[in-house]
């Protein structure tokens, strides 16, 4: 067990009393890898839906290769901020509201209350994902059911060419070249310690494929004996905020949030260790001033830039 204390550096953004540490949530992508640079696949894959709806092939090959060559190309506004936004969402939350963006232009033609579908899309932004009991059509519950997951596996194809397959196998031979500075230390610093290290990820997870194989790349065990227990997160088909990801772990492990340290770069994982009322660090570059304004807001308790801080370790004591 860490005790976590306020130790009242340019670090801390959210007073906190002192914690008892016995588990620690990780997010994945931004909070400790660099292998995915998602935000520019995920722009383009989410603008072509909202100005081109969703035709019969989008999904094809070939509409895959046109996205990888656009992917970064150019900057869109509304879907670029939305990227900024939304980090942390599951993928598959983020694939509706471009969907529903286009239901909204007329680019995508279903039966719905309008309306409704508009305040849906707001909601997104504003960072929830569960709308199941709003009074929808059928009509377009059916088709978000067939097209969303459609939509996430071609963005996952999309960000496999446009980066992340060559950087794994750069990874394969410099892992550190994908580390965020320090996170390896910390991660064994918090294991030495006890804390027991858990990953969430907003990602689909299966063993040896996709962010699992990306993880082990990078050096970061998982198992009993691992750097981490375990890595869970989301399917192609389920929707599964890591709000709840997190509060399910919670409950598995009979802990109390208090007891917890939550650490992302992602809105969804800091609001949720916000309302579990764990210790929450945010892992942004000195650069990202709107999102540590966000992170703030939404509370956060301490932002950094990397690992190698001292006043990070400083914070915490035997």
């Amino acid at each position: 067990m860490l005790y976590a204390h306020n130790t009242k550096t340019d670090i801390v953004i959210n007073d906190f009393n002192d914690f008892e540490i016995k588990y620690a949530f990780h997010d994945i992508d931004g909070t400790h890898s660099l292998i995915r640079d998602w935000p520019p696949v995920m722009s383009i894959c989410l603008y072509d839906v909202i100005v081109n709806g969703l035709p019969d092939d989008f999904d094809s090959d070939e509409n895959k290769k046109r996205l990888i060559n656009l992917a970064g190309s150019q900057k869109l506004e509304e879907t670029d901020k939305f990227c900024i936004e939304s980090a942390g969402l599951s993928a598959l939350t983020q694939m509706e509201w471009a969907i529903r963006r286009s239901v909204e232009e007329g680019n995508i033609k279903v039966e719905c209350d309008k309306n409704l579908n508009s305040e849906i899309i707001k909601r997104i932004w504003q960072g929830e994902e569960c709308f199941d009991n709003m009074g929808e059509t059928n009509a377009i519950k059916d088709m978000l059911i067939e097209k969303t997951p459609r939509l996430f596996k071609l963005y996952e194809k999309v960000l496999n060419g446009f980066c992340r397959d060559k950087n794994l196998e750069i990874a394969k031979k410099n892992p550190e070249k994908f580390q965020i500075k320090g996170s390896m230390e910390f991660l064994k610093f918090l294991k030495k310690n006890g804390v027991e290290n858990y990953f969430v990820t907003g990602a689909v997870v299966e063993k040896g494929m996709g962010m699992h194989q990306e993880v082990e790349t990078l050096g970061y065990t998982i198992g009993d004996d691992g750097i981490a227990k375990d890595i869970i997160g989301s399917t192609w088909t389920e929707k599964l905020p890591k709000e709840i990801i997190m509060k399910n772990l919670l409950k598995k492990l009979g802990a109390d949030g208090k007891n917890v340290l939550v650490i992302g770069d992602g809105r969804a994982e800091i609001f949720a260790g916000y309302e579990m009322g764990s210790l929450v660090i945010s892992r942004l570059p000195k650069d990202a001033t709107y999102q540590r304004e966000l992170h703030k807001k939404l509370g956060s308790n301490i932002i950094i830039e990397d690992y190698l801080d001292k006043k990070l370790f400083d914070i915490f004591k035997r």
